[in-house]
């Protein structure tokens, strides 16, 4: 039997990676992961409380370990947190391992879905459009560097992306 293949989803927090990704793992009858999910069901603890904790640095170790396990998995749909990119052992990773696509939005769009989540560290100094700007130039470049495929999410469903997202990778 054919080895099944991997979908990895990377993009910046409020681009939809874990909602177009659960649609896209039904879609494909595949597992789906949210890596800071994983991360949480594993500690016990929910990602802020773990930046209190041990700062983005030690966040990043775990991320990079959880993201080391389920990239070993085969036939899953792995939604990333938006800051694993800037591990550059983590895109590679990710790019050996499986079809990485890009969930590119707007600034504008990211603040709209991320405006009332407490869960986002980042996010909590008041200057949330900032912030995420700042982020952007940081970040895209390496989720361009990573993507095999890149698709904008802003004024589509989460089911018309996972389409597209099908479509663009042909069959499994």
């Amino acid at each position: 039997m054919a080895e099944k293949r991997n979908i990895f989803l990377v993009g910046p927090m409020g681009a939809g990676k874990s909602t177009i990704g659960r649609h896209l793992a039904d879609e494909l009858h595949l597992d789906f992961f949210d890596s800071d999910q994983e991360i949480e069901r594993r500690t016990g603890a929910d990602i802020a409380w773990i930046f209190d904790l041990e700062g983005e640095e030690g966040f990043r170790k775990r991320e990079e370990n959880v993201i080391y396990d389920l990239t070993d998995k085969q036939g899953i749909v792995l939604a990333t947190g938006g800051g694993s990119v800037m591990n550059k052992a983590v895109r590679n990773r990710l790019s050996a391992r499986g079809i990485v696509v890009y969930l590119q939005t707007t600034i504008d769009k990211q603040v709209a879905r991320t405006q009332r989540d407490k869960r986002r560290p980042l996010l909590q100094n008041g200057e949330p459009e900032a912030v995420l700007r700042e982020l952007a130039d940081i970040r895209n470049p390496l989720y361009e560097e990573v993507a095999d495929y890149v698709i904008d999410t802003d004024d589509q469903s989460a089911r018309a992306v996972a389409n597209q997202i099908i479509s663009k990778i042909g069959q499994f």
